[in-house]
């Protein structure tokens, strides 16, 4: 099957193989062509170039984009799409006066989202999940990464990798699974938190390996969570069944988790709401990606990751949801650009960016995602007639979305 796209207004990010991430003063340049045509084979980008210069090719469809932007899909690094019910309760008590950790200490937050999922049954779990993931999808997501988390036993944290791997299997796109057992520590181990890191450590991580239902582990590395020195006893271990860290720090505090994820080749650390110099010293020259959560910094009214200082010291930065019950009830990555330029003080170029190829990066997926790229997966946005790229973070309120391609088909 040949696609081919005609008379595209911008096709964007357009890159050589072998770039898998941008850093610093790079992330400012977002590389296109105008009045372009792009032809995809099969489930693969196949080729692309300037309407001045369109070869004769036999395509078995041929859309026209005049007035249109195509650019790669969004890359989502890091979500929770997997959970029951919701925390609307909690959105109103936050309205009234609560804090995120005064909710938490009453019982309600990761604890409140736990006790819904073990009450719910696998079918209903994967039945509420596949409509999120749907959602996220005519969004404008092509990858996502998937946690587990509101388990918080034996049982439930399975249940939920195993939602996670049934997404994997009857979706196109791309989809990892992340191992958050260490997410909150559950109220029956309150005066014992180092019991139930036991429990993750030793009984419920083997399993996770031998049943290969993750490729990532993660931690919540925060005061009032789980400590540095848990940090780095989850991430030895999961090193020895391969699970590679994709870490939670500097939500609230700096405490040292960056430094831990770093030490142990993380992936990603994520969130760094609160960062100070010597993390940003840490990250230098590391192949660990930072990521940013700016929706959820909306949606709790806590400080955003601090996107100039990182970037003008020459680090990467990557941009994701956060889609989650508690903290961030949208998946919405049209969003989370649109704030990481107004609130973050990101160009577009940046914010583009770090939504695409380095959203990828935090995947381990940019070898085949994250760009228009000769190979590269056809997984791709096709905007509405709009009047340049800027437009998109710019009308922020507004669906500027005409389609999207994954594998090369229209969803």
């Amino acid at each position: 099957m040949t696609l081919l796209l005609i008379n595209i207004k911008e096709l964007l990010q357009v890159r050589e193989p072998g770039i898998l991430k941008v850093s610093g003063e790079e992330m400012k340049e977002l590389p296109g062509i105008k009045n372009a045509w792009l032809k995809i084979e099969d489930d693969k980008i196949a080729g692309y170039g300037s309407m001045d210069n369109l070869p004769a090719i036999a395509a078995d469809k041929t859309v026209d984009a005049s007035g249109k932007i195509v650019l790669p899909t969004w890359c989502d690094s890091h979500t929770h799409i997997v959970y029951a019910g919701n925390r609307e309760q909690e959105f109103a008590d936050r309205i009234n006066g609560l804090s995120y950790e005064e909710i938490a200490n009453r019982g309600g937050g990761i604890l409140n989202s736990a006790k819904t999922l073990q009450e719910t049954s696998e079918e209903e779990i994967y039945r509420q999940s596949a409509q999120r993931l749907e959602e996220v999808i005519k969004l404008g997501t092509g990858a996502v990464e998937i946690k587990s988390g509101y388990g918080l036993t034996e049982d439930a944290e399975l249940k939920m990798l195993r939602v996670i791997r049934k997404l994997k299997q009857n979706y196109d796109l791309p989809v990892k699974s992340t191992f958050l057992g260490a997410h909150a520590i559950p109220k029956e181990y309150k005066e014992n938190p180092t019991a139930y890191m036991d429990l993750v450590v030793e009984e419920i991580l083997p399993k996770v390996a031998a049943q290969k239902l993750a490729e990532y582990i993660d931690i919540f590395c925060e005061k009032g969570y789980f400590t540095v020195e848990d940090t780095h006893r989850l991430l030895k271990a999961a090193g020895e069944y391969g699970l590679r860290p994709k870490i939670h720090v500097n939500q609230f505090n700096a405490i040292g988790g960056v430094k831990a994820g770093v030490e142990h080749n993380a992936l990603s650390v994520d969130h760094l709401e609160v960062m100070n110099e010597d993390d940003i010293e840490i990250l230098k020259g590391k192949e660990t990606m930072p990521v940013a959560l700016p929706s959820c910094s909306l949606f709790l009214g806590i400080p955003y990751t601090p996107a100039r200082r990182i970037l003008n010291a020459g680090l990467p930065l990557a941009l994701a949801t956060d889609f989650n019950p508690g903290s961030t009830p949208s998946g919405n990555m049209n969003l989370v650009v649109s704030l990481a330029c107004i609130k973050m003080k990101m160009t577009p170029e940046e914010a583009i960016n770090a939504a695409t190829i380095n959203g990828a990066y935090a995947m381990d997926l940019s070898e085949a995602h994250g760009s228009i790229t000769k190979g590269k997966k056809a997984n791709f946005i096709i905007t509405k007639e709009i009047p340049s790229y800027t437009y998109l973070p710019y009308a922020f309120g507004t669906n500027s979305i005409d389609s999207v391609y994954i594998n090369g088909k229209s969803i």
